[in-house]
């Protein structure tokens, strides 16, 4: 263990802290229309969200299509507005940080996107240690790229840190990246398939594993999880 390297928390954004799995999946599926392609639903769109967008289209479509692909980022600006946190998110990442650890959002969208989910999630200032996007990638999840940069970019020790996310694609990532995930129901995936992807632990809501954080693997990185 690196002396220099601190126990750190990955957090998946959209879906995990904000509520937006939803109005993203209204987004595609607007876009879809838009670009002539109303076959597609919203519950298969809904199994596809946590992915990059690029990938999302070549799932549901199976081909790339740029112009989804902007159409999607077009329909989400009209739907921005109604993001919101869910509730402890905030108080969440602060008391992470409280306990020690070093705090990083590791998400698939933008570096722009960055400017309204910061302020959006509310977490007090000095709270976040950082953040890694889509940009510091090639590949988005369930590769496990972004994950692996974030632990570089922010001096994390991957021994003693934790995923936290809402897809099977966040739980994946973190697999294959050799971190252990913990999970949460917000984002729309049910439990059992959250932990056949492989989650330590599943929680309803930040809000719910605020109140286990003590008897959860964030309570104690690098240790054995007491469920949740």
């Amino acid at each position: 263990m690196a002396a220099d390297l601190a126990p750190g928390v990955l957090f998946d954004v959209d879906g995990t802290l904000l509520d937006t799995n939803y109005l993203h999946v209204l987004a595609w599926w607007q876009a879809c229309r838009d670009t002539g392609h109303p076959e597609v639903g919203m519950w298969t769109l809904h199994r596809a969200i946590g992915i990059g967008s690029e990938e999302l289209v070549q799932r549901v479509l199976g081909r790339e299509d740029q112009e989804t692909v902007d159409a999607h980022a077009r329909r989400y600006e009209e739907l921005r507005d109604q993001v919101t946190a869910f509730p402890r998110a905030a108080e969440l990442l602060a008391a992470c940080a409280e306990r020690g650890l070093r705090v990083v959002l590791a998400t698939s969208g933008k570096p722009a996107d960055l400017d309204w989910m910061v302020p959006a999630i509310g977490a007090p200032e000095g709270v976040l240690a950082g953040a890694t996007t889509s940009a510091d990638v090639d590949a988005a999840k369930p590769r496990p790229d972004l994950l692996q940069v974030a632990v570089r970019d922010h001096g994390l020790d991957p021994e003693r840190t934790v995923v936290v996310g809402d897809t099977v694609w966040d739980v994946e990532a973190a697999e294959r990246a050799g971190l252990p995930a913990i999970a949460v129901l917000c984002g729309g995936i049910s439990r059992a398939e959250l932990v056949e992807a492989g989650a330590v632990e599943v929680h309803d809501d930040p809000a719910a594993l605020l109140d286990a954080l003590d008897r959860s693997r964030l309570g104690a990185p690098g240790s054995d999880p007491a469920g949740g």
